[in-house]
């Protein structure tokens, strides 16, 4: 593989996005941190050619692609500059932690006519990818109602970090439990459509070190007139993330932790296990991203769509943020 690739980041994301494309055969990679001790590692197990100055490396490396790991704070801006450089561009989740400058970024994009493609990665996970397909293949009716959960203790994320240092723990830098986990906004929204409105109760409950929402429940409204309660922590102890979806002619349910997606069919009043394939999701949206660049097209999940998720996301913690107490009963 002859593209070169530009990692901006080494937190165990930009890690883990540098060590698949040299499984794809990705010989040229370049890591960019202003951090030595973290920009190590890239050098010493992946042999990426190293920058602390990210100008310097779009100057010098010259990438045709470069996946935006860092801060969600610093990503508009980033993946900015390297469309200017004309290098494609793998942002991940989520896109921004405010809206300023997406807009912009997304006419760059189409203007110098440069793949841009959101890390959403659970929309190549093979058990969503029924659930949807049975979704558009009416296999439960029209969906009325779906909830979605995400919870694992900060800590354990990532253990070898300390979890008071990583982005998902300091709002300074596009932290929060709404924003990191917003896979299951995205989720939701690819599933039953657009959102029309949101509700959310969010706080920060634990003693963890963290300036920070770390619980959080939204409910959504969708345009066509289903409604879903999606809930995410980083307190609970243990790891669970779970979709159900109910329709007027059968419910759908999968379970990150388990195997296949269940299917509940009204008329025979019967539960179905359907097998699913296993795969890995991360090198599914990177072979994804290679082949849009190839054959220049647009990406299963492009800015404009993480724009609407990001959307959601501030108006949920706008929302959470309007409630002035829990009620008296």
């Amino acid at each position: 593989m002859k593209t070169k690739f530009l990692i901006l980041g080494s937190g165990s994301i930009g890690r883990r996005h540098m060590r698949n494309l040299r499984g794809l055969g990705a010989a040229q990679l370049a890591a960019f941190d202003p951090d030595p001790t973290r920009l190590q590692p890239m050098i010493d197990e992946l042999g990426a050619t190293p920058y602390s100055d990210y100008a310097r490396a779009l100057d010098e490396f010259r990438p045709d692609a470069v996946f935006v790991c860092s801060p969600p704070a610093f990503h508009i801006s980033q993946a900015a500059q390297a469309i200017q450089h004309n290098a494609h561009v793998f942002i991940e989740k989520p896109l921004s932690d405010t809206l300023d400058g997406i807009d912009d970024l997304i006419a760059l994009a189409h203007e110098k006519n440069r793949v841009a493609q959101v890390g959403y990665m659970f929309r190549f996970h093979p058990g969503l990818q029924k659930i949807k397909a049975l979704l558009d293949g009416n296999a439960i009716g029209k969906p009325l109602y779906a909830r979605l959960e995400y919870a694992q203790y900060l800590p354990d994320w990532r253990p070898w970090q300390d979890y008071r240092q990583s982005y998902t723990a300091r709002a300074e830098l596009g932290g929060g439990i709404i924003l990191d986990s917003s896979h299951e906004i995205d989720t939701a929204c690819w599933l039953l459509g657009k959102v029309s409105g949101v509700t959310c109760a969010a706080a920060k409950v634990s003693s963890l070190e963290v300036n920070v929402e770390d619980c959080a429940t939204l409910n959504l409204a969708f345009v066509d007139g289903a409604r879903a309660d999606v809930h995410v922590d980083f307190v609970q102890r243990g790891y669970t993330r779970t979709c159900k979806i109910a329709g007027e002619a059968g419910t759908l349910a999968w379970d990150y932790t388990t195997p296949g997606v269940q299917h509940y069919d009204a008329e025979s009043k019967a539960w179905r296990m359907i097998e699913t394939p296993s795969a890995d999701m991360y090198v599914a949206e990177t072979q994804h991203f290679l082949e849009c660049i190839a054959n220049n097209r647009q990406p299963l999940v492009t800015p404009e769509q993480a724009r609407d998720v990001l959307k959601v996301a501030l108006a949920a913690k706008r929302s959470a943020s309007n409630l002035t107490g829990l009620a008296d009963l």
